[in-house]
This record gives C-alpha cells, structure tokens and sequence, in this order.
C-alpha cells in the first residue's frame, strides 16, 4: 500500500466519523455519550456538530495534501494524547459508551496507518 493510499485511508476515518458528528450530532450525542453527562441544550448539539466540522475539514487536508513521512511521525505523535483522553472518559470518568470507543478504533487505525506511512513515504 502507498502512503497515498495511507492518507487517504486516514482521510477517511476522519470523514466517516466527522461526518456522522457534523450531519447527526444528536445521535452521537444519544449513541456515545452515557444518558447521565447527555445534555439537551443546543450548544451541547452545536458542540459536535463543530467537533464533526473540524474532522471533515482535517479529511479534506489528508485528501488533498501530499504527507512525507514526517507528517505521519508527526501526525503519529500528535495523536497519542487521544489514547489519554479515551482512557480517562472512559475508565475514570466514564462518559463514554461503548459505542463512544468508536473513537478510540479510529485513533487506534490511525496511529497503524501512521506507522505504515511513515515506513512507505519519501522523504
């Protein structure tokens, strides 16, 4: 596999779930999110759906952008504080269901595609 094709695989983890944020945040909010931290209020909606907005603008980056490996060492490290994040609201604080591990799934493809890229990429 190429590492265009790496990034694009990338892209697409980004798009899928930052699709489903932007385009349907309350599922994720219904689905991700235990019932007793699930909020009503709009900015609580508002909040995913500009999470969502954000994954689908960084998908559009790895579409069209040329990684060299350092982007993916980069783009690696950069990720590995989410591995923090979902331990924590899920192991200590848990707001997150199992469902909401979905995001834990794509971080954890990323990080394998980084690697990948970074050992196929040209300098």
């Amino acid at each position: 596999m190429t590492a265009r094709v790496t990034q694009y695989l990338i892209g697409a983890v980004f798009a899928v779930l930052g699709g489903w944020a932007l385009l349907f945040p309350g599922s994720v909010i219904e689905l991700a999110i235990r019932p007793e931290f699930q909020s009503d209020d709009y900015l609580a909606t508002f909040a995913m759906a500009c999470f969502g907005a954000q994954a689908c603008l960084f998908a559009l980056v790895a579409f069209t952008a040329r990684f060299t490996r350092l982007t993916f060492l980069a783009y690696g490290i950069v990720l590995l504080p989410f591995f923090a994040f979902n331990y924590y609201f899920y192991f200590v604080v848990p707001v997150l269901t199992e469902i909401g591990l979905l995001d834990f799934a794509g971080n954890t493809i990323m990080i394998a595609l980084c690697w990948h890229g970074w050992r196929v990429a040209e300098e």
